[in-house]
C-alpha cells in the first residue's frame, strides 16, 4: 500500500525502543531480532520477562447503542477500556496487548481503533470483517491503513461457519487479500472441525498467518480423540499456523479447574506440536473473569514455563507475538 515492493520490505528492518524499556527489530517475512536494553541492568537471566497479551477484549456497555458483548457476567464489569486493563496488567509485568474483537458490528472496528489510539500499551486490533461480502476488499484496505489494524477474526462465532466458508470462492479471495496485505486471521472457538478447516485454509492460502485462539480449552471426547490427534499431527508441520496457549483455566466436566498439574500434560503436548516459535500468550481478559482473575491467568502459565529455558519463555510471552501479528511501535502516539 505504501508503494514499497515485497522484496524491499523483506530486505528492510525497523528498530524501535519502546517506552517499556526493550528494543525490538521487526523484519518483513516474520524474522525477529532482539537487542538488550541500553540501560545497565542485572544479567538477562535475572531480568523479568515482559509479557505481550495477545488476547484482550474492549467494550463499553454504557454507549447509547450498547455493545453486543459486555463480559461474562457476574462481577465482571460491563465496561472494559484500555485504562481499566492497564491498571490490572502493568503490576503483572504485561507491557502491551492485542485487542481481539468481541463485536460483530462493522462500525466497532473504528470504535476500537479510536479508543486504543491514545494508549501506547495497545499494540494492535484483530477486527471483524466478513471476507465473502462484496465490500470486504474496500473495508479491509481502508482499515489496514491504520497500523493498529493487524487482522480479522473468524471461526464458529457470531453465526460464522469457517468449516463451510473454506470451500467458498469469495471467502478464499478475501483470505488471499488478507495475506497480500500481510495481515493475520484469528480463529475461534476451538473444535476438531475448526482445526480441520484451518488445515484446509492453510492448503488454499499457505502464506496467510492463522492464529488458533484458546486451544487448551478444547477437551476431545472419546468420539473425537482420534480426529483430534490426527489434525494435531498435520498442524505440527504448518509453519504459518500459530496457537494461543490461552484459556488454560477453564471448565472441565462442568467445573472450573485451576490446578496446573491437570493442565500441564496438554500444555506440554501443544508446545511440542506447534514448537517454540508458534505459541503465544493471551489472557482473554475480561472474558477470563468467568474462570479466574487476571493475576491467576498470568501466574498459571508463568508457573508452567518456570522450569523451561528462558529463550522459550521469552518466545511464548512476547517474541512470537511479533512474528504472528507484526505489530509496530507507534512513536507518534
Amino acid at each position: 500500500m505504501s508503494g514499497e515492493s515485497s522484496s524491499d520490505r523483506s530486505a528492510s528492518s525497523v528498530e524501535h525502543t519502546t517506552r517499556r524499556g526493550f528494543m525490538v527489530s521487526t523484519v518483513a517475512m516474520g524474522a525477529v531480532a532482539v537487542a538488550e536494553s541500553a540501560i545497565a541492568a542485572p544479567s538477562p537471566k535475572d531480568e523479568p520477562i515482559p509479557i505481550i497479551d495477545c488476547h484482550i477484549h474492549l467494550f463499553d456497555g454504557s454507549r447509547p447503542q450498547g455493545a453486543p458483548y459486555v463480559g461474562p457476567g457476574g462481577d465482571s464489569p460491563t465496561i472494559a477500556m484500555p485504562a481499566d486493563y492497564r491498571k490490572l496488567a502493568v503490576p503483572l509485568g504485561i507491557t502491551g496487548a492485542i485487542k481481539v474483537e468481541a463485536s460483530p458490528w462493522v462500525e466497532d472496528n473504528l470504535w476500537a481503533l479510536q479508543v486504543m489510539q491514545s494508549d501506547d500499551m495497545m499494540l494492535g486490533l484483530v477486527g471483524n470483517l466478513q471476507p465473502e461480502k462484496p465490500d470486504f476488499a474496500e473495508l479491509l484496505v481502508r482499515h489496514a491503513k491504520n497500523p493498529l489494524f493487524r487482522g480479522i477474526r473468524h471461526g464458529t462465532l457470531w453465526g460464522y461457519d469457517l468449516p463451510k466458508m473454506v470451500q467458498d470462492d469469495a471467502f478464499l479471495r478475501g483470505m488471499r487479500l488478507l495475506s497480500d496485505l500481510d495481515l493475520s486471521l484469528d480463529v475461534a472457538n476451538p473444535s476438531v472441525p475448526l482445526l480441520e478447516a484451518v488445515v484446509k485454509l492453510n492448503d488454499s492460502v499457505p502464506d496467510l498467518r492463522i492464529i488458533i485462539d484458546h486451544l487448551p480449552r478444547l477437551e476431545p471426547t472419546a468420539a473425537t480423540q482420534t480426529a483430534y490427534d490426527n489434525v494435531l499431527r498435520v498442524l505440527h508441520h504448518r509453519t504459518n499456523v500459530y496457537v494461543k496457549l490461552s484459556g488454560v483455566i477453564h471448565r472441565i466436566a462442568g467445573k472450573i479447574v485451576k490446578d496446573l498439574e491437570v493442565h500441564r500434560p496438554k500444555l506440554d503436548r501443544l508446545i511440542d506440536v506447534f514448537g517454540d516459535d508458534r505459541i503465544l500468550f493471551g489472557s482473554d481478559w475480561p472474558n477470563s473473569d468467568g474462570a479466574a482473575p487476571l493475576d491467576q491467568i498470568v501466574s498459571i502459565v508463568q508457573d508452567h514455563f518456570a522450569d523451561k529455558p528462558r529463550e522459550l519463555q521469552e518466545k511464548y510471552f512476547w517474541k512470537n507475538s511479533l512474528a504472528a501479528y507484526k505489530w509496530k511501535v507507534n512513536e507518534d502516539r
